[in-house]
Parts: structure tokens; sequence; C-alpha cells
């Protein structure tokens, strides 16, 4: 071969094994414009020159700040993502009276719980999936669990927001259509994976039926209809908060499995009771749940000393890149941080602003996270060297240690590292395909959802709506 022929063999070589360094931001960056472009010149963008960060709070928190889905082109994504049922979602239903039962039913129900029994029904529900882990490969000479944290955590919430709900038990089969529902909602969120009706369809048909037998004990919205009642408590409950409270959890699991002196500090029994929480805080600077909430202004929005926002202006508020506004030293995990007024980041808002739809769980989901968590180091010491980012496609792979082997794990220290080293690798060229998949896929649901407009065409029905928005792809 020709020197020319090498040089060609050896550039190809060389492109082909940095793939996982470049592709996978790449396409994120290509994917983020994509969905810029759906919204088109309407949106309004914050933090960023028009909306700087430190009016993203007082723009948030605006009264004229309300409206949540006519009048915005992403909508229909969104509606496209949550169907069936994204008309009487709580965050995507606009404001008026419909809103406001929704939101006060969901209050209710929540605040059936004591503190002390949301976290003895958290810890019963961890310890009973863990226990299942440990039952199902419990096999001669395997002591490790090697697991995906976001599937892990997905039937504890499952079970939780069931009980919440019906205040009984969670039979097993429901837990199944629960996190089939959850998983198909959160996969195609993140392109990863087309969406699957008949798995949503599923459990709309339980519920239907559970609503008819057999109803929860708070009272469902008088408003809705008993179709729009099933399709509440699929959305509220058990779609956005399994998913957000599994995610949530990975994030943190995660975080502890790639930061080891932290989780140390954990294991050791430290005597801060309040280092966990702080560590839970730090995860939610780095990691917020939310990308980008987008709300459409209903009125002017004066401001001090800028033009007032137009009405009908999308407001598209960028949760992590406002977070990173606020923290020195964003880039470093320190739940010490926390400690002092002087270096606790000042753009926080994990839940939300309370004057404008908070995270109904803002009240209690610190506590519960914290509950699981303990349960999980409590059994196992984590271990990770997966990429963390906040999107979590990948579902967070970790290595679940038991404590009582982790004592021998130290004497190994060679085998610690090959394993670490060969998760790594096995991540990074993972994410090279996923990466063109979520690319793939998140094209064609941005062009089918604009192709069906399922929030377009509710708002431009007389009254009431069309039946149903639940479609058959």
């Amino acid at each position: 071969m020709s020197l020319t022929g090498w040089l060609i063999v050896g550039a190809a070589v060389a492109l082909v094994a940095s793939l996982p360094y470049w592709l996978p931001k790449a396409v994120i960056a290509l994917r983020v414009r994509i969905f810029a472009w759906v919204n088109g010149e309407e949106g309004i963008p914050t933090p960023s020159r028009d909306v700087p960060a430190e009016e993203f709070k007082q723009v948030y928190a605006h009264p004229a700040s309300n409206g949540r889905s006519q009048g915005a082109a992403l909508s229909d994504l969104f509606w496209y993502w949550l169907s069936p049922g994204p008309e009487v979602h709580q965050e995507h239903l606009e404001p008026g009276p419909r809103y406001d039962e929704v939101a006060k039913t969901t209050r209710q129900i929540l605040a059936g719980l004591s503190k002390a029994e949301w976290t003895e029904l958290v810890g019963r529900c961890t310890r009973r999936v863990l226990d299942e882990l440990d039952g199902r490969d419990r096999q001669p000479g395997v002591r490790a669990h090697w697991v995906r944290l976001r599937d892990l955590m997905m039937p504890v919430w499952a079970e939780v927001y069931y009980e919440v709900v019906f205040r009984e038990p969670c039979p097993r089969h429901v837990r199944e259509l629960i996190t089939g529902n959850a998983d198909d909602v959160v996969n195609a969120l993140k392109c990863t994976s087309l969406r699957h009706m008949d798995r949503r369809a599923r459990l709309t048909a339980y519920l239907r039926e559970r609503l008819a037998t057999a109803p929860p004990p708070v009272p469902l919205p008088s408003l809705l209809s008993e179709r729009e009642q099933v399709y509440y408590l699929q959305g509220t409950f058990f779609n956005t908060a399994v998913v957000q409270m599994s995610e949530a959890m990975a994030h943190l699991l995660l975080a502890l499995a790639t930061h080891q002196p932290v989780q140390e500090r954990l294991l050791a029994g430290e005597e801060e009771p309040d280092f966990l929480e702080r560590a839970i805080s730090e995860t939610l600077q780095h990691f917020p749940l939310f990308g980008v909430a987008h709300r459409i202004t209903t009125a002017e929005v004066p401001r001090a000393e800028r033009e007032p926002i137009p009405a009908g202006s999308v407001l598209l508020f960028n949760y992590p890149e406002y977070q990173r506004s606020g923290a020195p030293d964003a880039q470093e995990f320190d739940p010490d941080r926390w400690l002092s007024p002087e270096t606790k980041p000042s753009a926080f808002i994990p839940f939300g602003v309370t004057a404008n739809r908070p995270c109904p769980a803002r009240g209690f989901a610190i506590l519960t996270m914290r509950v699981a968590a303990e349960e999980m180091l409590r059994r196992f010491r984590l271990e990770s060297s997966a990429e963390h980012t906040r999107s979590l496609p990948s579902r967070g792979p970790c290595l679940l240690v038991p404590r009582a082997d982790a004592a021998a794990m130290g004497v190994a220290p060679a085998r610690r590292r090959f394993r670490l080293a060969a998760m790594r690798l096995a991540d990074r060229w993972a994410a090279v395909p996923r990466s063109l998949v979520q690319l793939l896929l998140g094209s064609y649901m941005v062009w089918d959802a604009q192709r069906q407009g399922l929030c377009r065409n509710y708002f431009a029905t007389p009254p009431g709506g069309p039946a149903s928005t639940t479609d058959s792809h």
C-alpha cells in the first residue's frame, strides 16, 4: 500500500476511534437546534441577552407567565410525547378552573400521608424491590449486581405512587403496567425509542376499570369527565411522578457512584445528619430534572429597565443554564458548598417557582429521596465510571456491591480498576449508536408531532376539544 493509502487508513482509524468523544455531543447539539427550530422565532430563551439570568425568577413568577400549551408550536411535541391525555395533564392545562381543581386534587392526594408515613412507605417499597434484585441475581460466585439505576428505581416509585393514590399495596401486575407506561414515555422523551401506545393503553384500560369499581379515597376532579379522570391519574402520578422520581434517584445514586469520597463519608456514618440532603441538593444543582420549560404569556410582562415582554410570547426557561449561572466552581461536585450562604448557589430552582405552577412534590421529594438512598447504602457500595449527563439516556449503568463483600474488594484494586475501565469504554461506545438513534427518532417524532398537531387541533376545536388525544403511533 502506498504512503497515501496508509495515511488514509490511519486517518479513518483515528476518526472511528474518536467517535465516542465527539459524536454524541455533536448529535445532542444538533437535536437542540431541531427542537429550537420547532418553536420558530416566537421562542424567547432565558437566560439570554433578552432575558438575563438575574430576571429569570422575576419573569417566571409573573402572573402573566401562566399560559402552558395554547399558542406554542412546541406544545404539539410535548402533547405527542405525553399521549394519552395531555389535555388534562396538570403541567399542560391552561390556567383556569380546570387547572385549579386538578392542582388542588393533586395536593390533597399527596397530603394524605404524614412525613412518617412517607418514610415508612418509601423504605418498604425500596426494600421490596432490592429483595427481588437479590433473589433474582443470587447465583454461586456472583456477589455484585450490574444495573441501570433508572430501571432499578422505577418499580419503587410505581409502588409508592399507587399506594399514595389508592391507599393499598400495588399488585405486581399493576406495577408492571405502570413501569411499562412510564418507561415508554421517558424513552420517547429522550428519543431513544419510538412510542408504544399499546403499552400506555393497557394502563389506561386498567385504570378505567379500577375507577369504575374501586375509586381512590380522594375524590377526583369533578370538572373532568370519567375518561379525563383516568388520563389525569395516568399522566400526573403514573407517568410524571414515577418518571421524575426515578430520574432523580438515578442521578443521585450515579453521582455517589462516580464521586467515591462523597459516598465514603456517607458509608462511614459521619456525624453530619444533613450531609445526604446536601448531596441531594448538589445533585439537583448539577442535574436538574427539567431541561427547558416553556410558558406562554397571557398578558404583557413589565420589566424595570427593559422593554416589556409582549403577550403571546413563548418563554423558554432553561433550568440547567440558569442554575450554572449562580454556582461558583459549577463543575465541581461539592455537597459542602451548601453549608454557607457565601458558597451556596444563588440560582437554584429544582422544583420550579412557587408563584407559577411549582412541582407538587416539592414538600417531600428530598425526604423520600433520602429514605430510598439510605436503603440503598445500607446494602450496597455503588461504583460506576459511566458518563453522567443531565438527560441520562444511558439510564445510569452502575455496579452494586453488597456491603458485606465491599471489604474484600479493597484487596483487589487491579480488578476494580479493570472493571471500571471496561465499563467506561463500553459506555462511551454505546453512546455512539444511541446518539444516532436519538437523532433519527427525534427527527421523526418532531415531524410526526407537527403532522398530528394534537395541541393545535385541540384548541382549534369547539369548547371541550376532541373526544380523545390518543393516537395510533
